[in-house]
């Protein structure tokens, strides 16, 4: 049964068109989200790892050496039970630092560029005999279905078909998006015509060709002559490093690594994984012997590594001949495009990258896809290239070998990164060359007939098929013993460190907390702009705040620290690990430390433990429960208590503090004490700069009201605490200020009021008959001199009375605010008032009188008072005003104070006696013409209001006249008091 070579490539088109077309329908969301995410769809894409092995190099080597095939599957199954161990601490490092390869890993761990580029060059070497195992397959296949084909031709096209499939399907999106989809769809539904093909072969067999299971043991019986191969003991080594191979590809194969950890879905996924991949190799493995057998009875003309071909010919059925055919075509395409694209990216990020940085490009993203198809082309045209000088001469089980023997050379740096964190980067290479030099040296080669350097020294051996195990475990023994001594001899950086701390088990790295020269995230965006361009820079940045959530503008220190390390991360997905190290540490640098060491980035450090609590058992669980106690405590404590660091970033603001400074704590922690409002501010950064540690009853107007404040500080630096910083408690002394203030006005009154009655009883008497004489006086006589007398006798009783009921008001005020409820007081209302009081007089009727002040200046207070107030000070300004003088009233708002001023265009205030207005009875006008009261009644209501006066004269330079200056409390709606000594 033949078949035209247009129709094996029909078929072939058709098949991969197929399998682009179910890509593109998974990106454009045609297939249901839920579908493409199902632990199934990641499992089955798993089976890439199969590749042509499942469907032609297990029956030859079955055909060989019998069950040792399914070493190939042990191995592998073996590293995904251990998943939870194995697999789960490098998808957590690779998902939280973008690594995308195994390359990205050695260069982030080891942080070395030239780790990261060796283990490319490893893995290129390695990938390009595996590659090769795929086109010698197809161009086989081909060939044995079309005799008169040109297998070159053959590969050739194959090659060009996988270059353009594996463009569009992996090269089509950003370098280090998310998940390719649709691939991983695509991918899937490979490995499942693999096992529909080579299962629905094995039913084919079993029931056509042996009459079901009990017609395949009585052939068994008798035909025990050509089935020995598979009753062999397996005693030599070659399957032990087979399947230590197949263990180590779990993590070391590029298209593993890039399946397994860049295209998982979710943990949840790997944990179905780990067993589902097994049964998926179980079920892949059952029909081997059943397809061997068959091919044996049928006499199959074919070799046992295309039994799988033989058969359907030699069944005579067209249909399950092309069926098989495609499934060999899925196994090759599959693995080719994926391991193409995993290995072009490593090449990119570990090559490329490293010697051209893309600096001046308009779209860096369009530049990376453009060069990231031009490696996919390079590295399938170097494959083909190898297939024709040495591939093609070598079998596939050669070629497999030689291709896992390579890249089984990275296994022991694999495994130090999560559980050797002594291991060094100068052990890493020095292991990696040695492992590397034998691995050519003795397999790679020897089998490629270039040069047996073992003959050419005349050894007593020689690798071949069937001691080249010898050799794998030789080179594999050496990288390790060198890079165990290498990393031993050899101490790590602290850069070393710190990436050992980050992917070992259950280590907790403790990363300084520096300052950046960066001072906010657009800073970010203008120093990314050098290396990145503009637009890029600024899509890089806003695509971190999103991630973690952070607003658009961001200053605060600590959120700044956290940003920087999450372009860092997404930078590494898109250049590679070393390049965006370099990148961010040359362009978002850390400002030059003030001492020899800097403290510990405490928030950093209490978010990772919250990530770590439920994993932590035993003596750190308790250790953690107590350090939440603590904290907790520090939370929940009654008074007001922040902690700060030496650099004045603020490190905890409990609860109470919050309640106080109506400043929650997510907004200021990690921040400086710059970013609180500009009174909290001066207050804290005063208190800790200054030398005190105790300051009592300071002043603070919060939200137009006065509050008194203790303040207590301690260095937070001891015997057991080398960092240091400070710790403030604020305790809150408003209420007592209020209660003693009313005290101490209470006993000041009963004083003053006992005075003031003594003064007007003893006073009042005599000046009543001293008034009343004088009266009678009037009416005894008719002399006008005598009158005059008597007049002027009344006028001055009338005076001291004045003085006595004036005397009577000045001790009566001062003690309204705390008798009657503070409301909302409108200034403009109040002044407008004190005008229309003033025009009832004759005095004073050419002044003019302007108020200003907007209508919704309001101040917290007693509105009669306050027009107590005014009618004073506007008096004032009359009475030194001259004849049609201006007097002016104006206010504005500042922070939470309304200032009003009163400005005159009078004769003003010496300057020697400004110091004494407020004094009671002192007065600069002239006689009978003022008491002295006015302004200390003014002053004990403003007082009342916790306001302030302040009078200039002249009320500007080269000016006459005089400006009364009041500062009171603004009100603001949510800070209305119910109550006498209530605080907002």
């Amino acid at each position: 049964m033949n078949f035209s070579l247009p129709t094996l490539l029909f078929v072939s088109l058709l098949y991969l068109t197929l399998l682009f077309a179910l890509a593109h329908m998974t990106e454009r969301g045609h297939i249901p989200r839920r579908w493409v995410r199902h632990p199934l769809v990641y499992v089955l894409s798993l089976g890439v790892y199969a590749g042509i092995w499942a469907v032609y190099g297990a029956l030859g080597m079955a055909a060989e050496s019998g069950f040792g095939f399914l070493a190939y599957y042990l191995g592998i199954s073996g590293a995904f039970l251990l998943a939870p161990v194995l697999l789960n601490p490098i998808m957590r490092i690779s998902r939280a630092y973008q690594l995308t390869s195994l390359a990205d890993l050695f260069a982030f761990r080891y942080r070395s560029q030239w780790a990261g580029t060796l283990v490319t060059l490893c893995s290129g070497a390695a990938i390009l005999s595996l590659l090769s195992m795929q086109i010698k397959a197809v161009s086989t296949s081909v060939s044995i279905l079309s005799p008169g084909a040109s297998q070159q031709l053959i590969s050739v096209l194959f090659s060009l078909t996988v270059v353009l499939f594996a463009m569009l399907f992996g090269a089509r999106r950003d370098q280090g998006s998310e998940s390719h989809q649709g691939l991983v769809v695509a991918i899937a539904f490979d490995s499942l015509v693999k096992l529909v093909a080579l299962l629905s072969l094995g039913g084919v067999i079993l029931f056509t060709v042996f009459g079901g299971l009990g017609g395949l043991n009585d052939w068994l019986a008798s035909q025990s002559n050509e089935v020995s191969a598979l009753e062999r003991s397996i005693d030599d080594g070659s399957w032990r490093a087979l399947m230590l191979m197949s263990f180590a590809a779990a993590l070391v194969l590029p298209h593993m690594y890039h399946i397994t950890f860049s295209e998982n879905p979710s943990p949840r996924a790997l944990s179905r994984a780990s067993w589902g991949l097994p049964l998926y190799l179980l079920l892949l493995g059952l029909p081997v012997p059943i397809i061997l057998w068959g091919g044996i009875e049928l006499a199959a003309t074919t070799t046992p590594s295309f039994y799988v071909i033989g058969t359907a010919i030699a069944l005579d059925s067209p249909a399950l001949t092309l069926l098989m055919y495609i499934a060999g075509l899925s196994a090759a395409s599959g693995l080719m495009i994926v391991s193409t694209l995993a290995l072009a990216g490593m090449v990119l990020n570990h090559v490329v990258l490293p010697l051209r940085t893309p600096r001046d490009q308009g779209d860096i993203y369009r530049w990376l896809r453009w060069v990231k198809r031009l490696l996919i082309a390079i590295i399938i045209l170097a494959a083909l290239l190898f297939h024709e000088a040495v591939g093609k001469r070598l079998d596939l089980f050669i070629l497999g070998a030689l291709s896992l023997s390579g890249v089984l050379q990275l296994l022991p740096g694999a495994l130090g990164v999560i559980y050797w964190p002594e291991g060094n980067r100068k052990g890493l290479i020095a292991g990696l060359l040695a492992g590397i030099t034998v691995w050519v040296v003795t397999l790679v080669l020897p089998f490629s007939d270039t040069a047996n350097l073992l003959d050419i020294l005349d050894l007593p051996f020689s690798p071949d098929r069937s001691n080249w195990h010898i050799f794998t475990f030789a080179s594999l023994t050496l990288n390790v013993f060198v890079f165990a001594l290498m990393s031993a001899l050899s101490k790590s950086n602290k850069d070393e460190t710190s990436a050992a701390q980050a992917c070992s088990l259950g280590a907790l790295s403790r990363p300084q907390r520096r300052e950046l020269v960066a001072t906010s995230s657009e800073d970010f965006v203008r120093q990314l702009s050098a290396p990145l361009g503009f637009n890029v820079a600024q899509r890089e940045v806003e695509r971190a705040q999103v991630q973690l959530k952070l607003p658009a503008i961001e200053y605060r220190p600590y959120q700044l620290r956290r940003l920087r390390d999450q372009v860092e991360v997404n930078l590494s997905g898109l250049l590679g690990p070393a390049v965006a190290r370099d990148m961010v540490k040359r362009n978002l640098g850390f400002k030059p430390m003030a001492s020899g060491s800097t403290a510990q980035d405490i928030h950093y450090v209490e978010r990772a433990l919250g990530e770590y609590q439920s994993q932590l058992t035993g003596l750190a669980g308790e250790l953690d429960n107590l350090r939440r106690h603590y904290r907790q405590t520090l939370q929940n404590l009654p008074i007001p208590a922040c902690s700060l660091g030496d650099d004045g970033e603020i490190l905890m603001w409990n609860h109470a503090m919050e309640q106080l400074t109506g400043i929650i704590a997510d907004d200021v922690v990690g921040a400086r004490l710059l970013a609180l409002p500009e009174h909290w501010h001066l207050l804290l950064d005063d208190f800790v700069q200054g030398t005190e540690q105790h300051r009592y009853k300071h002043r603070l107007d919060l939200k137009g009201r006065p509050h008194w404040l203790n303040l207590h500080k301690s260095n937070l630096s001891g015997p057991d605490h080398s960092e240091d910083g400070s710790i403030i408690l604020v305790e809150d002394q408003t209420e007592t200020r209020l209660l003693e203030d009313e005290l101490m006005h209470s006993e000041r009154l009963a004083s003053v009021g006992r005075l003031a009655a003594g003064v007007a009883h003893e006073i009042g008497n005599p000046v009543t008959g001293i008034s009343s004489l004088a009266q009678n006086l009037k009416l005894e006589t008719d002399d006008q001199t005598i009158l005059a007398t008597a007049d002027q006798i009344q006028q001055q009783t009338r005076r001291i009375s004045a003085i006595l009921q004036s005397l009577m008001n000045f001790a009566r005020t001062g003690n309204h605010a705390q008798a009657n409820r503070y409301e909302p007081a409108v200034i403009q209302r109040c002044v407008d008032e004190s005008i229309n009081l003033l025009s009832l007089s004759d005095k004073g009727r050419g002044i003019v009188y302007r108020n200003d002040c907007p209508e919704d200046l309001v101040v917290l207070g007693d509105e009669q008072r306050l027009v107590q107030v005014f009618v004073n000070l506007l008096a004032n300004a009359r009475d030194a005003s001259p004849e049609g003088g201006r007097v002016h009233v104006s206010g504005n708002r500042e922070g939470y104070s309304a200032i009003i001023e009163i400005a005159d265009e009078g004769s003003g205030i010496p300057a020697d006696q400004l110091d004494h207005i407020f004094e009671p009875f002192y007065t600069t006008k002239g006689p009978n013409q003022g008491t002295g009261l006015g302004l200390s009644l003014v002053y004990s209501i403003v007082e009342e209001h916790y306001g302030n006066i302040q009078v200039d004269s002249p009320a500007t330079p080269n000016t006459r006249g005089t400006c009364v200056r009041l500062k009171l409390p603004a009100y603001e709606p949510d800070a209305a008091i119910a109550g006498p000594n209530e605080r907002s």
